[in-house]
């Protein structure tokens, strides 16, 4: 072969070999619009086609690594532009295309008028965050805002029924892609706000090309979402993917599932927030008697001496834990109704008969506690009671002993405060005697004998 070219005769294989070193070496990567032909996917995974215009057509060839990367869909028809190496296929001697990149034709222009879209309402401040308003913590209604037959609705429709079973759902078809879907949109948003029937609203749509989510540029559509009085939340394409609307929307989700996920709060959350508050309504409960226990001691510590005082303020302590138990009866009545509200309004429509006999032991055995705690203070403040009585100076009197005045108001603890001719006030448990002292002479014994003479106005 040598030979034979340094003679100048070139043989098949070496000159289509130089033709394609010095095509690559000539043109290198270049890129290349055009409109798909006779697209085939072989069964090894790489891709054939034709790259046409009106004038002529390149043998392109896409392979299997390459083609598992292209987001594309690609098809007949379908405006391309290409990034490729200008190669030979020498079995045959034929130019082609070695693909490296696919993406839609007219992409750039698509983009330049997408930024300048955004670019202007950003400045008339339709982006802002003060406009946005926040979510629903625990919606009622969502309404959702897609095409009836788009997979994006499925996928909303099976994660709202596993995170939140009991919320209603409400679709506002609309298409999501073509001339006409801008239009259909806009409509969906002014029935939703009209109808006032959700509490939030869902726009979604699945992944694509630019092209194909272009309906979500529309300027109108953005207007429209700003002003919507419920909150919009748009979910459209995937994580990578941005349109006028998510930024016009009062919050953005990577994509439709993340969307009904961010509005619908999750059943097994707000059963655990359920029993916290379960936790930190008994806690209070418990302060709330420990505070009202406290004020009863301090009641019972202001209590005077004499037994009729005693009595009457023993009748107002009793008549303060009447109150206190009913109000505490009445504040878990409350509480427990509205726990009681807050678990019909968690509980799933088809509730098993187990938990709901689990929860009637659970309250059962709560109602036990409270009343075993109930007569344990019960029995307390009675303890407590009964050591006041004793403690009574009245129980003293009535065990023999008097109570000792002299006629200055002095009360006598001791003998030898006597002073001849004072008059002393002898009080007993059922009468009191007015006595003159004649004399008085100490003794040694600790019980010193007085010589008193009555008082004819004594009694």
């Amino acid at each position: 072969m040598a030979l034979l070219e340094r003679q100048g005769c070139w043989s098949v294989g070496a000159l289509v070999r130089a033709l394609a070193d010095t095509l690559g070496a000539r043109f290198g990567t270049v890129t290349v619009q055009g409109e798909i032909s006779g697209f085939t996917r072989a069964a090894s995974g790489h891709c054939y086609f034709q790259l046409r215009d009106e004038a002529s057509q390149l043998r392109c060839v896409l392979f299997r690594q390459r083609a598992a990367q292209c987001a594309l869909a690609l098809r007949d028809g379908m405006g391309v532009e290409l990034r490729a190496a200008v190669g030979v296929y020498e079995p045959r001697g034929e130019l082609q295309l070695l693909v490296d990149s696919v993406r839609p034709a007219g992409r750039g222009a698509l983009l330049e008028q997408f930024l300048r879209l955004k670019a202007r309402l950003q400045a008339e401040g339709l982006f802002d965050a003060a406009r946005k308003a926040a979510l629903p913590r625990y919606p009622r209604a969502v309404g959702v805002i897609t095409s009836a037959q788009a997979a994006a609705l499925r996928d909303v429709l099976a994660t709202l029924r596993r995170r939140s079973p009991h919320l209603r759902v409400v679709v506002y078809p609309a298409s999501v892609q073509g001339a006409s879907a801008p239009a259909e949109l806009v409509r969906a948003l002014e029935t939703a706000a009209r109808r006032a029937e959700v509490d939030v609203l869902l726009l979604v749509r699945g992944g694509g090309a630019l092209e194909d989510l272009w309906a979500f540029n529309d300027e109108a559509l953005a207007r429209a979402i700003a002003a919507s009085a419920l909150p919009v939340v748009c979910g459209v394409g995937h994580e990578t993917d941005f349109t006028i609307a998510d930024f016009a929307a009062d919050l953005r989700a990577a994509t439709p599932t993340a969307a009904a996920e961010l509005c619908a709060p999750a059943l097994v959350e707000l059963r655990q927030q359920w029993l916290q508050a379960q936790v930190r309504l008994r806690n209070a409960v418990h302060r709330l008697l420990g505070r009202e226990q406290q004020r009863v001691d301090r009641l019972q510590l202001r209590l005077p001496a004499p037994a009729r005082l005693l009595q009457r303020n023993a009748l107002a302590l009793r008549d303060l834990q009447a109150r206190l138990q009913a109000r505490v009866h009445r504040l878990l009545e409350a509480r427990s109704q509205t726990l009681a509200l807050l678990q019909s309004r968690l509980q799933p429509r088809r509730a098993t008969a187990a938990r709901a006999v689990a929860l009637q032991a659970l309250q059962a055995r709560w109602q036990r506690a409270f009343e075993h705690d109930a007569a344990a203070r019960r029995a307390r403040l009675e303890a407590v009671q009964q050591r006041l009585e004793l403690l009574s100076p009245d129980a003293t009197l009535r065990r023999g002993y008097c109570l000792a005045w002299a006629s200055d108001g002095r009360v006598l603890s001791e003998p030898g405060e006597l002073r001849a001719g004072d008059a002393v006030v002898l009080a007993g448990a059922r009468s009191a005697a007015r006595l003159e002292l004649a004399a008085a002479q100490a003794v040694a014994h600790p019980l010193a004998t007085l010589r008193l003479t009555r008082n004819k106005n004594s009694s």
